[in-house]
């Protein structure tokens, strides 16, 4: 009996079709920005890996698009916008809904910033707000003109290049010590001075929650090394010693990943596990990062966005 009942409440606490129906159901397209080193898909492997098609399901239109794997913010900035404006121009929509990861973060913010007109929202995950202690090391150990610098630069560029063939952009600019300065804490302090929206203006608080008619979201983790079976955790484990202690993801810190309404800082990720990356292999007791895009979704649909 009790089994019974136990099963009966399961089947009661799940969403019914109707329920789920429309559930990401946003007024206004989603738009998925990617970060540095960042592509809409190469092959089957998507950056944001299961997330469009979850958003899908349940009624969002969602569009990833694809801007320099390695550049300046205000270079991806103009071509996130002109890729916005082709978005608006074949749904008919008035404005879209950004979701920046990492890089991405500041790339929204940009267009948002320029043309507020467009944009209903901007939500940054893991977004680079107040600087990477990890670019300063870079920038630091290889500075601007130096030998290692040049090759440096030389191997990054490359590798930006070659992500940007794969995923079909090969006519996109790359420039990787450029990126690096925007993303350095020097770099983003000069961004931030010209594009304020949403930037908290104490050390670790939140900011505007809503700026020109534009809503400013972030979320970001804090746990550099999520999943034994990931590859790619211990070297996020070794970049996270950059920042001497400070709660991060492994290449952004908690505070600097704040902008807007803060809805967490502090998941059980890291950098990559923000958008479902290494091909799903997250932590496995924290929510999964595709139900919290779920989520914010839901989110922006209940604000009329």
């Amino acid at each position: 009996m009790g089994w019974l009942a136990a099963c009966a409440l399961a089947i009661g606490l799940l969403p019914s079709a109707a329920q789920a129906a429309g559930y990401t159901q946003t007024k206004y397209p989603i738009v998925l920005v990617h970060g540095l080193f960042g592509f809409d898909n190469i092959g089957p492997v998507e950056y944001f890996y299961g997330i469009p098609s979850a958003l899908r399901a349940d009624g969002a239109q969602v569009y990833v698009v694809q801007v320099a794997a390695a550049n300046s913010t205000e270079v991806r900035g103009e071509q996130l916008l002109t890729q916005v404006r082709q978005i608006l121009a074949a749904t008919g929509a008035a404005k879209v809904n950004l979701m920046g990861h990492s890089h991405g973060g500041p790339t929204a913010r940009y267009v948002a910033s320029v043309r507020p007109d467009l944009v209903a929202s901007v939500t940054s995950i893991g977004g680079v707000n107040k600087g990477s202690a990890v670019a300063d090391v870079l920038l630091g150990v290889a500075p601007p003109g130096s030998l290692q610098n040049t090759a440096l630069v030389s191997v990054t560029n490359g590798l930006a290049s070659i992500i940007s063939f794969l995923s079909g952009g090969s006519g996109l600019s790359q420039n990787a010590l450029a990126a690096a300065q925007s993303l350095s804490t020097a770099g983003t302090l000069k961004f931030n001075a010209k594009h304020p929206q949403g930037v908290p203006t104490s050390a670790c608080g939140e900011g505007a929650y809503s700026v020109n008619g534009v809503a400013y979201y972030s979320w970001s983790g804090a746990q550099p090394y999520s999943n034994l079976l990931d590859p790619v955790d211990p070297a996020l484990a070794l970049t996270s010693l950059a920042f001497v202690g400070a709660k991060n993801d492994g290449l952004v810190s908690s505070c600097s990943s704040r902008l807007g309404r803060v809805i967490r800082d502090d998941y059980a990720f890291n950098h990559l596990d923000e958008v479902n990356q290494t091909v799903g292999l997250t932590n496995l007791f924290e929510t999964n990062p595709v139900t919290i895009f779920r989520q914010q979704a839901n989110r922006l649909r209940n604000a009329g966005l």
